[in-house]
């Protein structure tokens, strides 16, 4: 077999890429490394994701993007990871995004380097990919040693229980159909996607290869498998679309996308949702009492019309997490989203704004020049004693800024460190880069 080494890290250890002939190793070495529930119960989900990287067609993605860390002495895989690149959208403006994962080390190996070692590599990949910005889900802190921000939320739930499943009246019928989604019906969830979309200033962009994929492309048991489904009238006009996970997870069976088309009520449809929605989890723990069913989730973001159409039903709210994002030249990514942004200032109070700002990261800073409304100039600035800037943000802050993380004012308010020097700048940068929560689904 072929295998591509990148380098070698010393004491018998050689970074290399993967090939398909490493999936059964590869991936009973995630799954024992990549667990909630200790290394003797391996996680058989995170195996066939693992698998199903190596082994079947993906839209983007290649064996030869797991980088693997090998002793030599013994042939055994002691760490790995992979990226997986993908599109995204900042207010219709795309660009590359590459997302490392799977992220796996031997607890004897750990804490000499080699995930540094490896994100260098994937780093490199993802530049020579063209790809402005890196994205990863992962544990706290850990991803800042690489340059990476929290600055994105990551999930954010409802939740409700068995009492709070809505009621159908006496002889009542469903008044909605959900049923499985066909290949046929691609073509309408892709359309009703990109108008949920709108209602974030990030999304994953998804083209027809990407919703085969998500349709029936990834294995049985693969952790980031969803269900797509259709919801519809009895007369069988489509209305909607939903994702759910394939069966209960920690009690409890979530929706992972829920979308109706323009002119549909989510108060008249919701309901429905949930019923079919306890109905499968139920399904799902009688033919597997491990998976007991407690209660169900609307795994949708901070914000989500489903929150408000049923609210009494939905008790209980989880906080979003974070994605962690990279972004190695915030110049060049500023300027590619130029037209976003000067889409936002037109309908701002700051429209029509000619003058300059200096944007302060401390040790070094960002220098925007606008003519009548228009971002003419996006240049690197180095802050100085004497000049300090008008917009003062410590390291890697202004990315929650930047991706709608934070608001000015919370970033003011967290860091002592943060500050505006005038009014006049405040007004530009809350018209350029309001908080505006995201709740994005990734391609995996």
């Amino acid at each position: 077999m072929s295998q591509e080494i990148i380098r070698s890290l010393g004491d018998n250890l050689v970074l290399r890429r993967a090939t398909r002939h490493d999936a059964e190793r590869l991936s009973t070495f995630d799954a024992h490394v990549l667990h909630d529930s200790g290394a003797d119960q391996p996680d058989e989900h995170v195996a066939a994701w693992v698998r199903d990287l190596l082994e079947r067609p993906h839209p983007t993605f290649q064996p030869g993007d797991f980088t693997i860390v090998e002793d030599t002495t013994t042939g055994q895989i002691v760490s790995s990871l992979c990226l997986i690149s993908q599109t995204w959208s900042y207010e219709g403006v795309e660009f590359g995004v590459g997302r490392p994962e799977l992220v796996a080390t031997h607890p004897d190996y750990r804490r000499r380097g080699l995930v540094r070692a490896q994100f260098d590599a994937i780093h490199g990949w993802s530049a020579e990919r063209g790809e402005q910005v890196q994205a990863i889900t992962g544990i706290p802190w850990f991803y800042r040693q690489f340059g990476y921000e929290m600055a994105m939320n990551l999930g954010g739930m409802r939740l409700g229980y068995k009492p709070q499943v809505p009621k159908l009246g006496d002889g009542q019928e469903e008044p909605y159909v959900i049923r499985p989604a066909a290949e046929s019906d691609l073509g309408f969830i892709a359309q009703v996607y990109e108008q949920g979309c709108r209602r974030y200033p990030l999304s994953c962009v998804r083209d027809e290869a990407i919703w085969r994929y998500e349709w029936n492309g990834q294995g049985a048991k693969n952790v980031n498998r969803r269900e797509l489904a259709i919801v519809e009238t009895p007369e069988g006009e489509p209305l909607g679309f939903l994702a759910h996970h394939f069966r209960p997870w920690g009690g409890r069976i979530g929706l992972a996308i829920y979308e109706l088309k323009a002119g549909v009520s989510w108060p008249a449809v919701t309901p429905s949702v949930i019923r079919y929605l306890w109905a499968r989890g139920e399904e799902s723990a009688t033919l597997d009492p491990a998976h007991e069913m407690e209660r169900f989730s609307l795994q949708l973001g901070e914000a989500h019309p489903a929150y408000a159409a049923i609210r009494r039903q939905l008790p209980h709210q989880v906080q979003p997490y974070a994605w962690y994002l990279r972004v190695p030249d915030l110049p060049d990514f500023i300027r590619h989203l130029t037209p976003a942004l000067e889409r936002r200032l037109a309908n701002s109070i700051a429209a029509g704004h000619t003058g300059e700002l200096y944007v302060s990261f401390y040790r070094s800073g960002l220098h925007l020049v606008f003519e009548g409304g228009r971002l003419v100039e996006v240049a690197p600035w180095q802050p100085t004693v004497e000049k300090k800037g008008e917009a003062l943000f410590p390291d890697l802050t202004f990315l929650q800024l930047l991706f709608g993380y934070r608001s000015l004012e919370e970033l003011e308010r967290t860091y002592a460190d943060c500050g505006l020097s005038s009014d006049a700048a405040w007004a530009l940068l809350e018209a350029l880069f309001p908080r505006a929560p995201s709740d994005l689904w990734p391609l995996s």
